[in-house]
């Protein structure tokens, strides 16, 4: 069976925040330089650590790991620093250069091209109450046809039961459908084991998830209509 719907998760896969831009300005204020490549491997290593090792972590509210997490990415830049000061600064940054969430650059090319080819387009997202704010703000909520929200729901990847949720309130199966994430442990385990096929997103090749097999990876969402042009079946 074809694939017709195409679902997203949202964080890093639809929306990103330049994550590396605040950490490399408060580096400056504390009189260091690192080059911005080295930030952003340390990044997404910190990003593939948290999603192996501690489950679920990243997705709750950034008060609960967020300390934790700039910890690990301190360490692993060879930086130390008090960590609440930090973390502060660091907020106040990211408000003053970037502001929140916003979309990839091709993030709106990419759903509209699949809308126009005739695919449905779903979000099932881990998420707080801030989703669709983010969603309506980066003018993606009109580019989806249906959004499943863990907050909303009461269920939270990779938990089968929320990929079957959106199954049925999108009246589709899970045959005809594809689940595209950037964390294997929630996007490919979940989606697989409701029935899908699935991509994970890594910028990075294999860096970061040398430990799985038998994984369809993609660098990005740009790759998508490709993919869908070359097959319509994307794991053999």
């Amino acid at each position: 069976m074809s694939i017709n719907y195409i679902w997203f998760d949202l964080g890093y896969t639809l929306v990103y925040q330049d994550r590396e831009q605040v950490y490399a300005r408060y580096l400056k204020e504390q009189g260091i330089d690192v080059a911005r490549e080295r930030i952003e491997e340390a990044y997404h290593l910190a990003d593939k650590y948290f999603m192996r090792e501690y489950p679920g972590v990243l997705a709750k509210e950034r008060d609960t790991f967020f300390a934790w997490y700039l910890g690990v990415l301190n360490h692993s830049l060879g930086q130390h620093f008090p960590l609440t000061e930090q973390c502060n600064r660091i907020l106040e940054i990211q408000q003053e250069l970037v502001g929140g969430w916003q979309p990839f650059p091709f993030t709106h090319a990419v759903l509209k091209s699949l809308r126009e080819r005739s695919y449905r387009v779903g979000l099932i997202s881990n998420w707080d109450h801030t989703a669709r704010d983010v969603l309506e703000r980066n003018g993606i909520l009109p580019l989806l046809d249906q959004i499943v929200i863990s907050s909303e729901v009461g269920i939270e990847k990779p938990d089968q039961a929320i990929f079957q949720l959106a199954l049925e309130r999108a009246g589709t199966t899970p045959e005809e459908c594809l689940y595209v994430g950037d964390n294997y442990y929630d996007d490919v385990i979940g989606s697989e084991r409701a029935g899908m096929q699935s991509c994970l997103i890594n910028r990075f090749g294999s860096l970061g998830i040398e430990e799985l097999e038998s994984v369809h990876v993609i660098l990005s969402i740009q790759e998508l209509p490709q993919l869908l042009s070359a097959s319509s079946k994307i794991i053999s």
